[in-house]
C-alpha cells in the first residue's frame, strides 16, 4: 500500500518517521540547507514554527510547546511531531474543522493531512541533502503530490513558499521533477 492510499494519521506517522530518522541522524545542524539562505536546524524551524500558529487560529487547537530548535533541534520536532499524531489519532479529529480565510472550511485531518504531513514530507529531501543522508523519497508520492501541484502551479508560485521551477531533463524521475518543481536543485549539495 502507497502512502496515498493511506489514511491521514497513517501516512502521517510513516512521514514523520522518516524525518524523525534523518533529524535524529544530523551531525551538523549549522550545514547549509537547499533552501537559500537555510541551515539544517531551519528546516526544523521552518515545520515547528509555521503549523502551530496555523492550526491556533484555524482550528484553535493549540500544541504542546518542546524545547526551541536552537537548543535541541530533534527534541522540537519530536514535540511536535508527537503531537500532531496525537491530534491525527484522536477519532473526534475528522469531524473537527479547520477555517482559513484563503482556503475556506476544510475537515482538520485532512488540513493536516494536505498542507503540513506534505510539507513533512518535501522537507524531509531538504534535511536530508543538508546532512548527507538518504534523500530518497517515496516515488509513487512524489507523483501524486506533483499532479496535485502542477495544475495550481499560479496560486503556488503567488504564494511566495515555493521558488521557481528549476528545468529537468525531459527524461527526469518523478522525485527529480518534484524537488524541481517546488524550486529546489535536484543536483544540490552542501558545499
Amino acid at each position: 500500500m502507497g502512502l496515498s492510499d493511506l489514511d491521514s494519521a497513517t501516512r502521517h506517522r510513516q512521514i514523520a518517521a522518516t524525518f524523525t530518522d534523518r533529524a535524529r541522524g544530523a551531525e551538523r545542524w549549522d550545514a547549509p540547507a537547499p533552501v537559500s539562505g537555510w541551515t539544517a536546524r531551519d528546516v526544523v524551524r521552518h515545520l515547528v514554527e509555521w503549523f502551530p500558529p496555523f492550526l491556533a487560529s484555524g482550528a484553535q487547537v493549540v500544541l504542546p510547546g518542546g524545547p526551541s530548535v536552537d537548543d535541541d533541534p530533534v527534541g522540537a520536532w519530536l514535540t511536535q511531531s508527537d503531537a500532531v499524531q496525537a491530534l491525527l489519532d484522536d477519532p473526534d479529529t475528522p469531524q473537527r474543522v479547520l477555517v482559513n480565510r484563503h482556503l475556506g472550511e476544510i475537515p482538520l485531518d485532512q488540513a493536516i493531512d494536505r498542507f503540513y504531513t506534505s510539507d513533512v514530507f518535501m522537507h524531509t529531501w531538504d534535511l536530508a541533502r543538508a546532512t548527507g543522508q538518504d534523500d530518497r523519497l517515496d516515488a509513487e508520492f512524489c507523483a501524486t503530490l506533483l499532479a496535485e501541484m502542477e495544475p495550481i502551479e499560479d496560486v503556488i508560485r503567488s504564494s511566495g513558499q515555493y521558488g521557481p521551477r528549476v528545468p529537468t531533463p525531459d527524461d527526469a524521475d518523478v522525485q527529480t521533477r518534484m524537488i524541481a518543481f517546488i524550486g529546489r536543485d535536484p543536483l544540490w549539495k552542501p558545499a
